[in-house]
């Protein structure tokens, strides 16, 4: 896995990686032994919609990171059609090119 620069990125990932694990351990306990009634159902079932709110809050957070910071990757007609050319010029972009040199 790259590196990632923004810690709070790095985190949310190492996160919804841990939660993932722990929400797996959940449902595989719950298939060997059975459900469970009472407190100790509750218990569990609070847990479990507990990590999901994390898994789900976790992935909100790199989504919206991955969308500000990834450039597209399709370059079909279609998505080339939705990106927004108004601030991209190609002749100030060759104008400072040359006024490099």
């Amino acid at each position: 896995m790259i590196a990632e620069s923004n810690s709070n990125i790095a985190w949310h990932r190492v996160q919804l990686k841990k939660n993932r694990e722990a929400v797996k351990e959940l449902e595989i306990a719950r298939f060997r032994v059975g459900e469970m009634t009472g407190a100790a159902g509750h218990a569990q079932q609070k847990a479990l919609a507990q990590l999901k709110r994390k898994i789900a809050e976790s992935q909100r957070c790199i989504a919206a990171h991955e969308r500000r910071t990834k450039r597209p990757l399709a370059t079909d007609l279609r998505s080339l059609a939705q990106v927004s050319w108004g601030s991209w010029d190609a002749y100030s972009v060759s104008r400072q090119a040359s006024s490099r040199a």
